[in-house]
């Protein structure tokens, strides 16, 4: 064997660790890659969950303001009953008694219908926080796998860790959405 062929294995060989002492840094970055997708994924939906409660909301609070001017209306023409005379008095008192119970049952609706759309505002601020966290996670994982990368180009495995880290804290910010409600 030559001198020049002896060198060449050698460097090989040499070339060959370095590749095989690289494999954790790829698989990472793998795991990491599909991470972030996950985590994307999860935030669109969380996102798009949050729009839905918001469109619902708004339709609740459509509901509410459409009988709370019903309402109003009624309590005009009572009132404008109570102003005008009215030669049958039996009819004035029955229609008197009618505008009444509506009012009684709008108000009624009224509260049902505010409570329904305040709770469906408070979905809405529960999925944009989740979203938030998604977010977060995703920005951090992104870093971590781009951190992580620069280990392929430098060879210096504290980038790895570095990355790590940063990958850590998407994890973190990711599970925390289950602590929320």
């Amino acid at each position: 064997m030559e001198a020049n062929e002896a060198s060449e294995l050698q460097e090989h060989a040499e070339h060959g660790s370095h590749d095989g002492a690289l494999r954790p840094v790829a698989f990472t970055m793998s795991v990491l890659a599909v991470l972030v997708a996950v985590t994307t994924v999860l935030g669109h939906r969380t996102h798009t969950e949050a729009v839905l409660f918001q469109n619902k909301a708004t339709d609740q609070w459509n509901e509410y303001q459409a009988k709370k001017i019903r309402s109003y209306n009624t309590g005009l023409a009572n009132d404008l009953l109570g102003v005008v005379t009215i030669a049958d008095k039996d009819a004035a008192a029955k229609i008197a008694k009618g505008y009444a119970s509506h009012q009684e049952k709008w108000n009624d609706e009224l509260k049902e219908e505010q409570d329904k759309a305040e709770g469906l505002e408070k979905r809405v601020e529960e999925a944009e926080a989740r979203a938030d966290r998604f977010d977060l996670a995703e920005a951090l994982l992104e870093i971590g796998l781009v951190i992580t990368s620069v280990t392929l180009l430098t060879r210096n495995r504290l980038y790895w860790y570095f990355g790590m880290v940063f990958s850590l804290a998407g994890i973190l910010s990711a599970l925390s959405v289950l602590t929320l409600k």
